[in-house]
């Protein structure tokens, strides 16, 4: 049985944030391992001191993923998303390892669509860091189940 939220049951202006996670050099080099992605900035710590942050990085894509599993255990979407039809993302400032993010998300817009089993649920999501500064932006456009379906 599902324990997301269906269609309906989202509340435009609803915001929902999850709890908060450090990244890890653990995370780093896992990531940079399963993606294939071992750019200095993010894997060599003498290099990436020559950069404009002056230390190695977290890959933008990483802090995106981890905002997807954030999401994913408030359980507001379990079982009741059909699809992600679409991801904007703006990266607003460098995540550091060691920094301690968190997820804010908030219903912005709802569309019926043509078929009565689904409808899209439009959200503001942000990633912050521990000191509430927004890191990634991102608009996330999510096909949802309607009730009775």
């Amino acid at each position: 049985m599902a324990r997301g939220l269906t269609y309906e049951e989202f509340e435009l202006g609803a915001v929902y944030e999850t709890q908060a996670r450090t990244i890890t050099e653990a995370d780093v080099v896992t990531f940079a391992g399963l993606s294939g992605d071992f750019n200095p900035i993010h894997t060599d710590a003498e290099a990436a001191k020559a950069t404009p942050f002056g230390e190695r990085v977290v890959h933008g894509l990483l802090t995106v993923a981890i905002s997807s599993g954030m999401a994913n255990q408030t359980g507001l979407m379990e079982g009741t998303t059909i699809a992600l039809l679409e991801q904007n993302i703006k990266y607003k400032g460098p995540v550091k390892f060691g920094d301690t993010v968190h997820l804010k998300m908030e219903v912005t817009e709802k569309r019926e669509t043509s078929k009565p089993d689904r409808g899209i649920v439009i959200m503001a999501a942000q990633m912050l860091n521990q000191r509430d500064e927004i890191v990634v932006d991102m608009i996330w456009t999510q096909l949802m189940v309607r009730q009775g379906a």
